[in-house]
C-alpha cells in the first residue's frame, strides 16, 4: 500500500467533523474571492490563499506531509503520496501569481478525498449486538439444592447449573440430568435443533428448548466457543490487510517521478537550454501544475459512487469501494450452507406410507400430532400436509421419543428412526437413501409398527445453483463450509455442483479455513448469514452477508445482499468487473492527459491557465465516464 498507516476502510475519521468544516470554510472563501473585482486584487488573493490553507489543511498537511514522513520512516524509503504533490502544485501556482488555480486544485483534490471517505463509509464494525448475545448470568445450584443467580464470569469449572426451558445456555458444559432440544444455530449455523440428554455437550449462547436440565461447567467463560467467536472477530478486525486500491498502489511511484522530474527541470534547464533561473523556476512550477493528478484523483470517485449507488438500488449494500474492487479480483468464494445456499428452514421433500393404511386418515393424525409441537420440523410438516378432518388428539411430547397420541383405539407415534424397532427392510433402505441425500427422516408408527416415512431438508435456495455455476464458469473456486454432517454437506454440494465441501466445522475452524483458502487460491470471498460466520466474514478478503441474516453478520461484512437473493451477488460481481474496467480507462486517460501537458509544458506551448483548463476538462470526462455505471443493467 502507498501508506502503511493508511486508515482502514472501516476506521473512523480521527479528527471528527473538523476537516469537513474547514473544507467548506475554504470553499466559501474561494467563492467570495471569485465575486471580487480586480480592484480588490490583494484581498482576493489573500482570500484564495486562506481558502487553499483551510480547504487543504487536513488532506495536504495532516494526511499528506505527516503520513509521507511517517511512511518514509516505516519503510525506510521515500514514500510520498499525491497529497504532497497537490500541495506543492498549489504552492507553485500561488508563487507564479495564479492564486485561483492553486485554490481550485486543492478544492478538487480535497473534495474528491472527502467524497471517497463518505462513499466508503469509514466506520468501525459494530460488535454491540454480538456482545448482547453473550449470557451474563447463570443459575448456580447450591449445596442445599437451591439455585442462586450469579454472574457468568464468576463461574468455575465443575460448578453445577440449572437451565430452564427457553433460557440461554450460560456457558459451555455437559448435561448431568434431563433431556431437551437446543437451537445451536448461533454456534454451528445448523437450522435443526439438536436433541440433548445426559452426557451431551452444550454451548454458551445457544437457546434451550422445552426441557429443563442441569449441567456441569467444563470451560471458563473466556474459553467458551462463543467467546472464541468474539475474540476472533476482534483479532481479525485489528489485523485486517485489505488490498490497496489501484490508485494507492500507483501513487508513490508517480509522485516521486513528478517531484524528481520537476526538480531536475528547475536545476538543469539553465545549463541545458540556456534558460534564465527565473524561466527555469517558472516552467518547473508550470510543469508541477501540469503534472498534478486532478483527473487521476477523481478517476475512481465517480466510478465507485456510481457503482455503489447502482448496487444499492439493486439490493446490494457496499461498505467501501475497496471491497468492490476486491470482489472483481476474487479467485475463490466460500459459502455457508444454512440460510445462504439454502432457505434456512426445513421443508418436506418426500414421504411414503405403506399400502395397507388409509393415507387420508394418517395425514389427519400426523397433522393433529404435529400441531401440538413447536419443533421446526413440525412447522414444515404442517405446511406440507392439508388434513381432510381436524382431529382432537391428546398429544404427549417426549424428548428422544417424539410425539405420541391415541386415536380410535390405536397408538400413533412420530419420531426419529432410532426410536423404533419394528421397521421393514424396505423402510430401512428408503431411510438410508433419503438420509444420504441430506434429508432428516422421521418415522410414523401405528401401535409401534412403522407405517410411513417423512423426509425433510433445508433445500437449496432458488438462485443457489445458478450462482455456483456462474462462478465456476469464470474459473473461481467454490467451497461449501458447514457445521452440518459430512453426509448432508456432500449432498448439498453435489446437488449444487460445488467444487469443495468442508463439513463438521466450528466457528474457529471457519476462520482458519479462510486463511487456508487465501493461501491456496488467492483473493477469497466468504458468504454467510449467521453469528458463527462472523470470524470468517471478517477474515475473508471480501465478507458478504445475507440481508436476512443476523445483525452481527451484517455488521461485520463488507457487502450485504438484501432479501437473501444470491442472484444479487452475481449481479454485484458483474458490476464490480465493469467498475474495474472503467477505473482503468479513467487512469489511462488521466495519465495520457498528464503526459500531454508535461510535453507541451516543456516545449513552452502552455501556461498555467491552459493547464488548469485541460485538467478540469479531463476531470469532467472521467467523472462522466464513471457516471455511466449508474445505468448498468
Amino acid at each position: 500500500m502507498a501508506n502503511s498507516k493508511k486508515k482502514q476502510p472501516h476506521e473512523e475519521h480521527p479528527h471528527g467533523k473538523a476537516p469537513i468544516i474547514l473544507y467548506f470554510i475554504g470553499l466559501a472563501l474561494a467563492i467570495i474571492a471569485l465575486l471580487l473585482t480586480d480592484n480588490y486584487l490583494f484581498l482576493q488573493n489573500s482570500l484564495f490563499s486562506i481558502a487553499t490553507i483551510t480547504a487543504g489543511y487536513h488532506v495536504i498537511i495532516i494526511e499528506g506531509l505527516s503520513e509521507t514522513i511517517e511512511n518514509t520512516k516505516n519503510k525506510k524509503n521515500f514514500t510520498p503520496n499525491s497529497h504532497i504533490l497537490m500541495g506543492l502544485a498549489a504552492i507553485g501556482a500561488s508563487l507564479i501569481g495564479s492564486f485561483w488555480e492553486g485554490t481550485l486544485l486543492i478544492l478538487i483534490f480535497s473534495g474528491a478525498h472527502f467524497l471517497e471517505d463518505y462513499a466508503e463509509g469509514r466506520s468501525k464494525r459494530e460488535m454491540t449486538k454480538l456482545m448482547e448475545m453473550n449470557p451474563t448470568t447463570a443459575k448456580l445450584i447450591m449445596p442445599d439444592g437451591k439455585t442462586e443467580t450469579v454472574a457468568v464470569e464468576d463461574l468455575k469449572v465443575g460448578d453445577q447449573l440449572q437451565v430452564l426451558n427457553g433460557d440461554q445456555v450460560p456457558i459451555d458444559g455437559t448435561i448431568l440430568s434431563g433431556s431437551t432440544s437446543i437451537n445451536e444455530s448461533a454456534i454451528n449455523g445448523e437450522s435443526m435443533p439438536k436433541e440433548k440428554t445426559t452426557g451431551d455437550s452444550v454451548y454458551a449462547s445457544t437457546i434451550n428448548g422445552t426441557g429443563t436440565f442441569s449441567m456441569e461447567v467444563t470451560k471458563e467463560n473466556k474459553d467458551t466457543v462463543f467467546s472464541k467467536i468474539l475474540q476472533l472477530v476482534n483479532q481479525n478486525q485489528d489485523n485486517q490487510t485489505k488490498a490497496a486500491s489501484i490508485i494507492q498502489k500507483f501513487e508513490p511511484t508517480y509522485v516521486t517521478f513528478v517531484l524528481v522530474a520537476t526538480s531536475l527541470i528547475i536545476l538543469l534547464a539553465p545549463f541545458l537550454f540556456d534558460w534564465t533561473w527565473s524561466e527555469s523556476i517558472y516552467k518547473g512550477l508550470v510543469l508541477l501544475v501540469a503534472a498534478s493528478p486532478c483527473a487521476l484523483a477523481a478517476s475512481t470517485v465517480s466510478v465507485t459512487l456510481s457503482t455503489t449507488s447502482n448496487l444499492a438500488k439493486k439490493g446490494v449494500l457496499s461498505k467501501g469501494s475497496t471491497y468492490l474492487s476486491q470482489l472483481a479480483d476474487i479467485d475463490a468464494i466460500a459459502f455457508d450452507k444454512t440460510g445462504t445456499l439454502t432457505r434456512g428452514k426445513p421443508e418436506v421433500t418426500n414421504y411414503s406410507f405403506t399400502d395397507f393404511v388409509n393415507e387420508e386418515t394418517i395425514i389427519d393424525v400426523i397433522v393433529a400430532l404435529e400441531k401440538e409441537s413447536n419443533h421446526p420440523l413440525a412447522n414444515a410438516i404442517l405446511e406440507k400436509f392439508e388434513p381432510k378432518n381436524k382431529l382432537d388428539i391428546e398429544v404427549t411430547n417426549q424428548i428422544g421419543k417424539g410425539l405420541t397420541g391415541n386415536y380410535e383405539g390405536k397408538k400413533y407415534q412420530i419420531g426419529k428412526p432410532t426410536s423404533f424397532e419394528k421397521v421393514s427392510e424396505e423402510d430401512k433402505q428408503l431411510n438410508k437413501e433419503w438420509a444420504s441425500e441430506g434429508n432428516t427422516v422421521v418415522y410414523v408408527a401405528e401401535d409401534e409398527k412403522v407405517i410411513g416415512l417423512i423426509a425433510l431438508m433445508d433445500v437449496p435456495s432458488e438462485h443457489a445453483k445458478a450462482t455456483i455455476a456462474y462462478f465456476k464458469k469464470l474459473g473461481i473456486h467454490t467451497t461449501l463450509i458447514t457445521g452440518d454432517s459430512e453426509m448432508t454437506g456432500q449432498a448439498v454440494g453435489k446437488e449444487l455442483g460445488i467444487d469443495e465441501v468442508i463439513a463438521n466445522v466450528m466457528p474457529a475452524d471457519k476462520s482458519a479455513i479462510m486463511d487456508e483458502q487465501k493461501q491456496k487460491y488467492g483473493v477469497t470471498a466468504m458468504v454467510g448469514d449467521g453469528v458463527n460466520d462472523a470470524p470468517a466474514l471478517v477474515k475473508a478478503d471480501v465478507g458478504i452477508a445475507m440481508g436476512d441474516g443476523t445483525d452481527v453478520a451484517v455488521d461485520v461484512s463488507d457487502l450485504v445482499l438484501m432479501q437473501n437473493n444470491l442472484s444479487k451477488l452475481v449481479n454485484a460481481h458483474k458490476i464490480s468487473l465493469r467498475m474495474k474496467r472503467v477505473i482503468w480507462q479513467n487512469i489511462i486517460f488521466s495519465m495520457i492527459v498528464v503526459a500531454f501537458l508535461i510535453v507541451v509544458s516543456l516545449l513552452g506551448l502552455t501556461d498555467i491557465a491552459i493547464s488548469v483548463l485541460v485538467h478540469e476538462g479531463s476531470t469532467l470526462i472521467v467523472i462522466l465516464n464513471g457516471l455511466r455505471l449508474l445505468r448498468t443493467n
